[in-house]
């Protein structure tokens, strides 16, 4: 009998486990580029596709300084690991975009933050504008949230905050250009799209343990 369980294959359950466990590790073991790549793609008003590309990644992964305070208790006690943050620039360099995301221990507790975050026409309480010294988006800031947006897959949330790189305080909802509203989704789903997915499970190979 143990010789039969020492040769066995692998379950469909450890298969399973195996592939949640490498997804819910990539925030961890992904290199910044793959996570946050320095160009993302996106499309406005059925024109051309155009390129967001990075302007800076945030050192602090920290959940509690990602986001507003009143949300940042919510996020821990969902066991929130940390929140990597990224800004990117559409390719007009007018509006700046921060992509932060949120990764939690396993899907239900991703899933039971999502509430937490900013309702439709809200910014706030939400993730925080990172802007940087010296760059294009210097001025860009908690006050310069526009919009904002966010999806979950798996154990990981993506949200962004989208505003004018120039810096201006957020404009009423009927002044705001239309962009602003569109580029934010289709970024936060150019990240969180490969971030999430299916793991192809590889028992053999010494990186796996299933």
């Amino acid at each position: 009998r143990l010789a039969r369980e020492l040769l066995r294959g692998p379950t469909a359950a450890e298969r399973s486990a195996a592939s949640a466990a490498e997804v819910a590790g990539r925030w961890r073991a992904w290199p910044t580029g793959r996570i946050f790549p320095e160009a993302l793609r996106y499309g406005l008003d059925q024109g051309a596709p155009e390129r967001a590309s990075r302007v800076g990644v945030s050192p602090d992964t920290a959940c509690a300084d990602a986001v507003d305070p009143p949300l940042a208790a919510s996020l821990v006690v969902r066991g929130c690991r940390a929140v990597l943050r990224a800004t990117y620039l559409d390719q007009l360099q007018g509006i700046a975009v921060t992509l932060g995301v949120a990764a939690f221990p396993d899907e239900p507790s991703a899933r039971a933050a999502v509430p937490w975050f900013p309702g439709r026409g809200e910014v706030a309480p939400g993730l925080r504008a990172l802007g940087f010294p010296d760059s294009v988006v210097a001025r860009f800031g908690d006050a310069s949230r526009q919009v904002a947006s966010l999806a979950q897959r798996g154990p990981y949330l993506v949200a962004a905050t989208v505003g004018y790189a120039d810096g201006r305080p957020r404009l009423p909802a009927g002044r705001q250009q239309d962009e602003l509203a569109e580029l934010g989704p289709q970024l936060v789903e150019g990240v969180l799209r490969p971030l999430a997915a299916p793991a192809a499970v590889r028992c053999g190979e010494r990186e796996w343990v299933c």
